[in-house]
């Protein structure tokens, strides 16, 4: 199990490296210090700052997400939650839905479907609930780093999460995991499919990323002389 409670002291650079890999140090809060940081201070830098972080052994880290990166999240949040609702399946979430998989390990997908019966188990505080999803979509982006992610898909599959997506807009492909030694990894002509999470959901990624294609880098209009 990958999860550790939090320490009581602050982390070394060194530590932090191991942990994270060589993430932006800007990701990382300061205060209060990496190693010490709580539940609390995760609720409390959301109300006063209106900035989202994930809380891994007493350390604060701010999500990130680039341009492009945020228009396919929206696609996928709206796929995803047309389907969920049309089947009456449960509810779906995004890139701010905070969720307390262990005590002291807040992670944050950016799209997350929770069925109707792990819904009903409903338990933590309104900005910090005790959920644990049954499909966690994360969308990379430049600033993830592969200790980060390999963590952060070791802590799903600790508290329970049936299946997850690392969705990768740069490189046009999907790595599907339904356990964390089993993976598949899908090519922009391939289809993504829900599985046993979602069945009959079905995605065609060349559609799917032609929908973001470009968002970052929109054609000029030329200019009439």
């Amino acid at each position: 199990m990958a999860f550790v409670a939090s320490p009581a002291t602050a982390f070394t650079l060194n530590e932090l490296a191991e942990l994270f890999g060589d993430m932006p140090a800007c990701r990382i809060r300061n205060q209060p210090a990496p190693g010490t940081a709580t539940e609390d201070h995760v609720v409390e830098i959301e109300a006063r700052e209106d900035r989202l972080c994930e809380l891994v052994e007493g350390v604060l880290v701010e999500k990130t997400v680039g341009y492009e990166e945020s228009c396919l999240t929206v696609e996928l949040i709206t796929l995803i939650n047309t389907f969920v609702k049309a089947h009456k399946l449960g509810k779906v979430s995004g890139p701010d839905g905070m969720m307390r998989l262990f005590p002291g390990l807040v992670r944050i997908p950016d799209v997350a479907f929770v069925s109707d019966q792990r819904w009903s188990e409903r338990r933590g505080t309104r900005k910090l609930p005790d959920r644990v999803p049954d499909l966690a979509v994360e969308v990379l982006s430049e600033g993830n780093t592969p200790q980060e992610m390999s963590r952060k898909l070791d802590d799903y599959f600790d508290a329970g999460v049936r299946l997850v997506w690392f969705v990768d807009a740069r490189k046009r492909t999907v790595k599907v995991f339904t356990g964390k030694k089993s993976s598949k990894l899908l090519g922009e002509q391939e289809v993504l499919s829900g599985g046993k999470v979602l069945p009959g959901f079905f995605v065609p990624l060349k559609e799917l990323f032609a929908e973001v294609a470009g968002a970052s880098h929109p054609r000029r209009k030329k200019r009439s002389r």
